[in-house]
């Protein structure tokens, strides 16, 4: 019974966890959203019975509610949510791959730098510095500019711009914890400085790893948005939420919803994820003592 009234009192970490991400309500909410976005880009270009590339000119600029087309037509009479979706599934796409391109180098030179310290720790960390002095939309367009746009092309550039910041979290992270007492004894029972890193190090410092995470992937769509709007990222006529609005501006007065639509599923995107990731960091936080 004791047991039993102590295991109620001190519920497991993860549990505890849980409990207070339920209670972040905005974080419910993002989660929730990227879910539904996740689905409909994924599942939803083939529950329509139009292609995202099919075009009919006798239908353009047609308003939304028009028949079977929910969210109107655009410039050349093809379906705006039918492209919406297309475009959601490119933009989410890029910033998953992106996320994990950025973190798997991030957490790389992070983890050596930490770890290692001293003319090892310092010669990473000022390449670190170095890069976070030039301002990310611009070292990206000048990238992109060097570069043929693509999907490809773009999401390696967005997360050649993102890993910084994941590097500097992983590098304070493993410095903090490499004297700690686990990572001492796995030292004197023979383990290699790898096997101390990646196994014992870095696990322990997941929770701001997946906080950066959520907010990359955010950060991600942003920088797509802005690229293949500005012409450097995905090219038409393959859909994405930034060529959408790029092909759409033109268009603000006499055909309004066709920026109105991406522009709501970035905004959507962008707040869930970071929404995602302060419900993350709250519910991971081991001084958050929430019931």
């Amino acid at each position: 019974m004791a047991t039993v009234a102590l295991s109620t009192a001190h519920p497991a970490p993860r549990l505890a966890a849980w409990r207070r991400f339920c209670r972040h309500r905005l974080a419910l909410a993002g989660a929730l959203t990227i879910v539904l976005l996740v689905l409909a880009s994924a599942f939803g270009p083939y529950l329509l019975p139009f292609d995202d590339t099919y075009i009919d000119i006798m239908k353009r600029f047609a308003p939304p509610l028009s028949g079977a087309h929910i969210l109107g037509t655009d410039e050349l009479g093809r379906d705006v949510l039918a492209r919406l979706m297309m475009g959601a599934r490119v933009s989410l796409s890029i910033g998953f791959v992106a996320m994990v391109i950025a973190m798997v180098v991030g957490i790389v030179v992070g983890a050596f730098a930490g770890f290692y310290g001293g003319v090892v720790g310092a010669v990473l960390m000022r390449l670190v510095d170095a890069v976070l002095c030039f301002p990310t939309i611009f070292l990206l367009l000048a990238l992109a500019a060097l570069t043929e746009p693509g999907f490809a092309t773009t999401t390696v550039l967005i997360a050649a711009t993102a890993w910084m910041w994941v590097a500097r979290v992983v590098e304070a992270q493993v410095r903090s914890l490499r004297e700690r007492e686990f990572a001492v004894a796995a030292l004197a029972f023979g383990s290699s400085n790898l096997r101390i890193m990646f196994r014992e190090l870095v696990p322990n410092a997941m929770a701001p790893i997946l906080v950066a995470a959520t907010l990359n992937v955010a950060k991600a769509i942003l920088l797509e948005s802005y690229l293949s709007y500005l012409g450097y990222g995905i090219q038409p006529p393959a859909a994405s939420l930034g060529n959408m609005l790029n092909n759409a501006q033109i268009y603000l007065t006499s055909a309004p919803w066709l920026a109105i639509a991406p522009g709501i599923v970035i905004t959507l995107a962008v707040t869930s994820f970071n929404f995602l990731g302060d419900g993350l960091r709250d519910a991971l936080d081991p001084r958050m003592n929430i019931p």
